[in-house]
């Protein structure tokens, strides 16, 4: 079973995954992004997650996402593929696609709708390990799942040959504090939640895959940097910067606000698949004054 040669660290963008006016795949707009990332300096780039919309991609489109990213980063930053799903067999096909075109791990979400117990979660994500020779990323998000990994699940997982790490993106400092002071060696907790992020780093986690970074690389980059390294104060200052931002990309659900951030800042269009509608114009000036006031216009 291959593993990381270290666990990836810093800032892993959840990438948006840019749609063209009829709702097709901007496959030049993405290869666009992934070098606007590695310019702005983040470290890892994550694609169809959640905020990439991958809940309505085909299997085809999914895969084409992996490809091109991976492609496109050409070795530069690793490539994190979304390749979650609530069938078994459907992850391991799209993480074995994953591993053939490249990518450096897979991010596996916890099975939604489904509701699988304890025991039917910790089989699941055993048999995706024992099925894929690629580095495995756990991702526990129940406020979209409805489904918990509890932490003592997560331990037992974290001892499987080729499962790395967990995205934790509750927000419980509790649980996650937990993680990092329990887990094997070289195991890695990354924080899925902007607003809690730096604590988690500041505590020993590894990075933060960022729905924030989408449009605030750079900054995003800088705050991991500082708090993996301790610099509470820079952290911190950054952190204060970036509020606005993380609060007022979630007034509607993720990722209607970022993906209308983005056409507003130009770096793609804002168009989004059905059933998400573009965001209510009642918010619009309260995510532009956050653009504002974090500097981004």
């Amino acid at each position: 079973m291959p593993t990381l040669n270290r666990p990836i660290t810093g800032s892993i963008v959840a990438m948006v995954t840019p749609m063209r006016p009829d709702q097709s795949v901007d496959y030049p707009a993405l290869r666009r992004l992934v070098d606007w990332h590695i310019a702005e300096g983040t470290d890892c780039v994550g694609v169809v997650g959640t905020t990439g919309e991958s809940p309505t991609l085909s299997q085809q489109e999914h895969c084409e996402i992996i490809r091109v990213a991976v492609d496109q980063a050409a070795g530069r930053v690793p490539i994190m593929a979304g390749c979650g799903s609530n069938c078994t067999a459907e992850a391991i096909d799209l993480a074995k696609f994953a591993q053939s075109v490249g990518a450096a791990c897979h991010l596996q979400v916890v099975p939604y709708y489904n509701k699988p117990t304890q025991d039917g979660l910790f089989q699941h994500f055993c048999a995706i390990a024992n099925a894929v020779d690629l580095p495995m990323v756990l991702y526990n998000v129940p406020s979209r799942t409805v489904a918990d990994l509890a932490v003592d699940t997560v331990l037992r997982l974290a001892r499987i040959a080729g499962i790395v790490g967990i995205k934790e993106a509750t927000g419980n400092m509790d649980r996650a504090l937990w993680l990092i002071r329990e887990a094997p060696q070289g195991f890695a907790v990354y924080s899925g939640d902007d607003p809690t992020a730096v604590a988690l780093m500041l505590c020993g986690g590894h990075g933060n895959i960022s729905v924030s970074a989408n449009v605030a690389p750079k900054l995003m980059h800088q705050l991991c940097k500082a708090a993996l390294s301790g610099e509470v104060v820079s952290a911190m200052n950054l952190q204060f910067q970036l509020m606005p931002l993380h609060k007022n990309l979630f007034v509607q659900a993720n990722p209607i606000p970022v993906k209308w951030a983005m056409e507003r800042l130009g770096l793609c269009g804002g168009t989004l698949r059905l059933p998400l509608t573009p965001m209510d114009e009642a918010f619009e000036a309260v995510l532009d004054d956050a653009l504002r006031v974090t500097g981004l216009l």
